[in-house]
């Protein structure tokens, strides 16, 4: 999964930062718009945005504030903390889940097409669909691995975010 990430991160990145390139060179250097360039720019930046949240769902590596583990003395005390996180993550992705399979269904319904190039929306649009359905697994993945952690007093289980995690 890790090689999977890393290339596709890589790509969709090279691809909008050489597309936004290109852009810039065609509109300011040469003075001449360059139709449709703009959308086909939202796909790759749509499923680079994604792609890089799953990545970070799967890492567990959001962006977090954990305010409560200075105060926290004990791993135990931070893992139910964590538990808890984890719970709170679990629920609002899976509504937001849901919300986004119904954005998905109209998207198919609709079948909205780019002003200039007529390329179908959808494949940018399902994106979101897609992404939130992984972060909702990873989301419950990382809830049962620190419920196991917790019941069963593992010495590998850590909350502790400098500490490097096994891959998934």
């Amino acid at each position: 999964m890790e090689r999977f990430f890393r290339y596709t991160l890589t790509f969709l990145l090279s691809s909008v930062a050489f597309m936004q390139f290109i852009q810039v060179i065609w509109r300011y250097i040469l003075q001449a718009p360059l139709m449709g360039l703009d959308e086909i720019l939202v796909y790759p930046t749509l499923w680079l945005y994604f792609a890089g949240s799953m990545n970070a769902s799967r890492e567990d590596t959001q962006i977090k504030a954990n305010v409560l583990d200075v105060f926290l003395k004990t791993e135990r005390s931070r893992l139910v903390v964590r538990i808890i996180a984890d719970v709170c993550s679990l629920v609002i992705a899976l509504w937001l889940t849901r919300w986004a399979w119904f954005y998905c269904k109209y998207a198919f319904r609709v079948w909205k097409e780019s002003p200039t190039l007529y390329v179908p929306t959808f494949y940018a649009e399902c994106s979101l669909f897609i992404g939130l359905v992984v972060m909702s697994m990873y989301a419950a993945y990382h809830l049962i691995r620190n419920l196991r952690c917790l019941t069963s007093h593992l010495s590998e289980c850590t909350t502790d975010p400098t500490v490097i995690k096994g891959e998934i």
